[in-house]
Parts: structure tokens; C-alpha cells; sequence
């Protein structure tokens, strides 16, 4: 007999659309975790993380309203690995204990409410194993860029260099229990979306 869904984690490439299709998924009943508003919180002003990141990057990271300024924060961490690591190494403990503490919150306070997990590096992190079944939304590289210059003005060149900083995307398919073809329409993901809603809740 196949396990109950309670926890469904969806990640991808960079710009590939798994935000995209986690809200559709919040559209259908699911509570969303998401590990970018988590990550948001958490280098606000004041927090320890702002601290840390401020000290080992440098102030020029800051706006002028002293903010941590995820652009040119950007453009450092996705010039080399090793900028990222260092980045990941800060980041990734407090974000994956706060997604922990925020999974267990909702399961206690949504019984039998499905629980998405929206993350980028969800696979990378480790975080996959919090998941009883992982989505992985795919993407060609054309599409990818384009949204990226569409979305953050980003060139060809800094899109497709963020991209290869992570996990090729035909690993993380081979790891899915469902790929989602995020090629073609919103309304053909959506029906995508809600294939895998019906087979997992039988509604």
C-alpha cells in the first residue's frame, strides 16, 4: 500500500517555475513552506544571518538603507563556488532549521492538509528526505534565460553561470516521483499540477 502524501517537495532548476507551480498547488489546499521567504526573514536587518553575511562579504552588499542587497550579493556568490559555499555554509543551517520547525508546525496545525516545500537547493541541501514525494519542475535553458532577463535583467551570460552552479537538472530528475513539464503554457503546467493533486488526494 503506498504511503499517505502529507509532505510534497517541489524544486528545479534556477527560473525553471517551481514557485510557479507551488502556488498552484497552495491554490488546490496545500500549506506552503517556502525556503526563499524563510531565507528573506531571516538576513533582514539586525538578524544573526544579516551579521554574518555583512561580515564575510563585505558592506558593499548593502543598499543605502543598510539591507542586505540580493543583487549584488548575487553577483559575487555566482562568480565561483567557492563565494557560494561560503554563502550556503552561513545560510543553509538556520534556513533548514527554520523549514524543520515550520513543517512540524503545520502538520500538527493542518492535519491531513497537504504540505508543500518550495526550494531551490532542496536536493543539494539535503532536504529531500523531509519530502514523502518529490516534484521536479523541468525547463529548457532558452526558457530559463529568457525569464531571467525578463525577471532580474540578467544577461545570457550571468543567467547560464547560475544555472551550472547547481545541480544538472537530468540528476534531479532521476531522483522525482513526478516532473513537471514546465515548457509549454501556464494552463498545461497547471493540468500537470493538478494530475499529480488528483493521484496523491484522490479529489
Amino acid at each position: 500500500m503506498r504511503k499517505k502524501l502529507q509532505v510534497l517537495a517541489v524544486t528545479g532548476s534556477f527560473a525553471g517555475g517551481k514557485t510557479t507551480c507551488a502556488r498552484m498547488f497552495k491554490n488546490l489546499g496545500a500549506s506552503v513552506v517556502d525556503a526563499d521567504k524563510i531565507y528573506h526573514r531571516l538576513i533582514r536587518p539586525g538578524r544573526p544571518l544579516y551579521k554574518k553575511i555583512a561580515s564575510v562579504f563585505g558592506r558593499e552588499i548593502l543598499n543605502k538603507n543598510k539591507q542586505i542587497d540580493r543583487k549584488r550579493l548575487g553577483k559575487i556568490v555566482f562568480s565561483n563556488r567557492r563565494s557560494l559555499k561560503r554563502l550556503t555554509g552561513i545560510t543553509h543551517p538556520a534556513v533548514i532549521r527554520k523549514m524543520r520547525s515550520e513543517v512540524s508546525r503545520l502538520k500538527k496545525a493542518a492535519s491531513g492538509r497537504i504540505i508543500i516545500i518550495d526550494a531551490p537547493l532542496l536536493i543539494e541541501a539535503g532536504l529531500a528526505k523531509m519530502a514523502d514525494r518529490l516534484v521536479v519542475v523541468k525547463t529548457g535553458r532558452k526558457n530559463q534565460i529568457k525569464r531571467c532577463k525578463k525577471q532580474w535583467g540578467m544577461s545570457a551570460a550571468e543567467a547560464t553561470k547560475r544555472i551550472k552552479l547547481q545541480l544538472p537538472l537530468k540528476e534531479k530528475t532521476k531522483l522525482a516521483d513526478y516532473v513537471v513539464d514546465n515548457n509549454g503554457t501556464l494552463r498545461q503546467t497547471r493540468e500537470q499540477v493538478q494530475d499529480i493533486w488528483r493521484k496523491e488526494t484522490g479529489r
